[in-house]
């Protein structure tokens, strides 16, 4: 006849099983919004990198073109045949259009952002459009305009190539002061913030600050 184990075993109390329950929770409670900021944290990061990538495609473009800042629409526009224009396609090539680096891991809007093909603003392509450029411009093509000998395509190649000189002149006075390409939308928290990554002039990758974010507003 076997003989009945020294210390039988015992089973869980309701009381007891509750407790470990309630700790089991609690500690959930405490993971999961960590899980979540670790997760936030990752996915700026990476948005970070991929800005750092497009600076260097973008200064790829200007060490080929006169120093001068590609000169596009400041975000490409959504058709049934894909997006068009924009930065992606104007740095084709050196850093193609349907590359992951384009899309913020933070950007999950498939109906706007995603649509066009990229999660970042290009903000020189918005910039050519205020009066002041707009005014340079106009006086600096005077010239070419008035001159028999060039086509409408000349002209429109002058005016893009005066468009980027200008717009470039302006970023250069302050390299590290105004960015050049941010988020499309806010995604990354910052504490009560949730401010945008921004790619600077001088190569720089931050967040922007308040200030930064009014003016891009």
């Amino acid at each position: 006849m076997p003989a009945a184990p020294a210390h039988p075993g015992r089973a869980f109390t309701l009381v007891e099983l509750l407790v470990t329950m309630g700790v089991i929770v609690v500690l959930m409670g405490v993971m999961v919004p960590t899980l979540k900021g670790i997760q936030a944290e990752a996915r700026s990061a990476g948005c970070m990198s991929n800005l750092r990538q497009i600076g260097t495609a973008i200064e790829t473009y200007r060490q080929r073109n006169k120093d001068l800042l590609p000169m596009c629409e400041f975000i490409p526009v959504a058709t049934a045949e894909g997006p068009q224009g924009g930065l992606p396609n104007l740095l084709d090539g050196t850093l193609e259009k349907d590359s992951p680096i384009w899309k913020c891991p933070a950007d999950f809007d498939e109906d706007e952002s995603l649509s066009t093909g990229t999660s970042y603003i290009y903000l020189p392509g918005l910039i050519r459009f205020t009066p002041q450029i707009q005014i340079a411009t106009q006086q600096a093509m005077v010239p070419y305009m008035m001159n028999p000998a060039m086509n409408d395509r000349m002209r429109n190649r002058m005016r893009n190539e005066t468009e980027s000189k200008l717009v470039s002149i302006f970023y250069e006075r302050s390299p590290e002061g105004f960015a050049i390409v941010t988020d499309s939308q806010d995604r990354h928290a910052y504490g009560d913030r949730n401010p945008r990554n921004a790619l600077y002039l001088d190569g720089g990758v931050r967040v922007l600050q308040t200030s930064d974010q009014e003016a891009v507003d």
